[in-house]
């Protein structure tokens, strides 16, 4: 699967203030029925070297996997830490925590560990949480719709749950296309 940056650039926040890319690496992203994904993680008490590596490692695994957030465990780390990104710039959440709800929206959800599927989840349409960034600075984050939907959606796999559990009916075959191929989407098109 191509990356989903646009023109195949790595983002800026990706690059040094230098204009040099840092050095990530591509992690691997535990499919559904792996063990590590039923795991309640631990708290991240230190930012190290180590779990710096781990947060650009999981933007950059998110980014070529064309998702909008991924924890920790996907890539097998037992940590509570998740990125997202929802169209409006990285989100970088460590030991985050729900502090408030309301409304509901329910819609198609997939994920990256059970790749080519979907299934239809009720959600909050509106979520408040607080967590900590890259250098442990506490914040409070307020999201609507798509961003309240992948809020929850990562916590959940923080404590071990995934979105299938939630699935209200079947779950079902999804097709996604390549962002740049208008090919791709004619064919969607047409089979709809």
């Amino acid at each position: 699967m191509e990356s989903c940056w646009q023109n195949g650039q790595r983002p800026e926040y990706l690059k040094t203030k230098e204009n040099e890319e840092k050095t990530m690496a591509l992690r691997t992203i535990r499919i559904m029925g792996d063990e590590v994904l039923t795991k309640t993680c631990r708290e991240v008490t230190k930012v190290t070297p180590r779990i710096s590596n781990l947060i650009d490692d999981m933007l950059e695994t998110m980014y070529d996997a064309c998702g909008v957030g991924l924890a920790a465990p996907q890539v097998g780390v037992l940590r509570r830490i998740v990125v997202i990104d929802v169209g409006e710039g990285p989100i970088v959440m460590i030991n985050p925590v729900i502090l408030e709800t309301a409304g509901s929206q329910t819609g198609d959800e997939g994920c990256l560990s059970l790749p080519g599927k979907a299934g239809q989840v009720t959600r909050p349409n509106y979520v408040k949480a607080r967590a900590f960034d890259e250098n442990l600075e506490e914040y409070e984050i307020e999201g609507e719709g798509l961003l309240a939907r992948a809020i929850c959606h990562e916590l959940d796999h923080l404590d071990g749950h995934m979105y299938v559990e939630k699935v209200e009916g079947e779950i079902h075959d999804v097709q996604y296309a390549d962002p740049e191929d208008e090919e791709d989407w004619e064919e969607i098109d047409e089979e709809a």
